[in-house]
C-alpha cells in the first residue's frame, strides 16, 4: 500500500497519472493494466442506480461494489470514496474508514472538502489511513446544477488555501473537479503532491474519468467527457445478433451444445 502511494507521489512533474473509476470485477480487471489509480467512486449512484445525487449512496453499496472491484485489481492503487454522512466527525470517520479499508482491502479513501473537514483528515492520517482529497465541485454538497469553480476571486482563494491545507495535513493527492484552468495550473504548481483533474484542464498531474463515460456506455453530455469507446453500441449489436440467431435457429449449434 505504502509503496503504491509512493509510486503515485513520485510521478509528480514526471509523468501523468491515469485514474479511472470501476464498480465491478470485470471492469476493474479490464482497465487495471492501463491505470495508476482505480477509484470506486460514489458516482456509482448516478451511473448504476440513476440517483440524482451522490448523497443517496450508502456505505453498504460502496462496500459491496468495492469488494467486487478489488477482485479485478492487481497493480493499480485502489481508492474508495467515503459516501455522504460517513465522516460527520472524527470518531465516525475513523470507524467507517477502517471498515472500508478492512472489508475492501483498498489502499486509501477519498473525502470531499477542505477547511470544513480538515480536522477529520488530520485524524485519519494520524491513524495511518491514507487520504485522497477532493476540491472544486463537491458532488456530495451540490444542490441543483453543477457550475465550474474558480471564476470569482474569493472562490479561487478558498480552493487554493484548502489545497494547501489538505497537503499540510497529509493527503497524498487531490482530485480537482471542474476548476478554472489557470487556478488548476496554479494549484498544481504550488503543491508538492499530485493533482488529478476532472474537467480542470491538462495542467493537472493526472486525469480521472468515470468509466461508463469513457467507454461510451451512457449518454453523458458533460463538457469534459470524451468517449474513447462505443461499448453501448457493441452491447446492442451483440444482443441483436444473439436474438437473430436464436430466432433463425442458428444458435446453439452442435459446437455450443453438450
Amino acid at each position: 500500500m505504502i509503496s503504491k502511494i509512493k509510486k503515485i507521489l513520485n510521478k509528480k512533474n514526471k509523468s501523468k497519472i491515469i485514474c479511472i473509476t470501476a464498480y465491478s470485477k470485470n471492469v476493474a480487471e479490464a482497465i487495471d493494466p492501463y491505470t495508476d489509480i482505480i477509484l470506486v467512486g460514489d458516482s456509482l449512484g448516478s451511473v448504476l442506480y440513476n440517483y440524482t445525487t451522490t448523497r443517496k449512496v450508502t456505505l453498504e453499496q460502496m462496500l459491496e461494489h468495492s469488494k467486487s472491484a478489488r477482485l479485478g485489481i492487481k497493480s493499480s492503487l485502489m481508492v474508495v470514496d467515503m459516501p455522504y454522512r460517513t465522516y460527520p466527525n472524527k470518531k465516525r470517520a475513523l470507524k467507517n474508514a477502517k471498515k472500508i479499508m478492512q472489508e475492501t482491502k483498498c489502499d486509501a479513501v477519498k473525502l470531499e472538502g477542505g477547511s470544513s473537514i480538515i480536522k477529520i483528515v488530520d485524524h485519519l492520517v494520524k491513524n495511518k489511513i491514507p487520504v485522497m482529497g477532493h476540491l472544486g465541485i463537491l458532488p456530495q454538497s451540490v444542490k441543483g446544477k453543477f457550475k465550474f469553480k474558480g471564476k470569482k476571486n474569493n472562490e479561487r482563494n478558498k480552493i487554493l488555501n484548502d489545497a494547501k491545507l489538505l497537503e499540510k495535513k497529509g493527503v497524498f493527492s487531490i482530485v480537482i473537479e471542474c476548476v478554472e484552468t489557470s487556478l488548476s495550473k496554479q494549484i498544481t504548481k504550488i503543491l508538492k503532491i499530485p493533482t488529478i483533474g476532472i474537467g480542470s484542464s491538462q495542467n493537472c498531474d493526472g486525469q480521472v474519468l468515470v468509466v461508463d463515460d469513457l467507454i461510451g456506455l451512457n449518454e453523458s453530455k458533460i463538457k469534459f467527457v470524451k468517449k474513447f469507446g462505443r461499448v453501448k453500441n457493441n452491447i446492442s449489436n451483440a444482443a441483436r445478433s444473439f436474438k437473430k440467431e436464436v430466432l433463425n435457429k442458428k444458435y446453439p449449434t452442435k459446437k455450443y451444445s453438450y
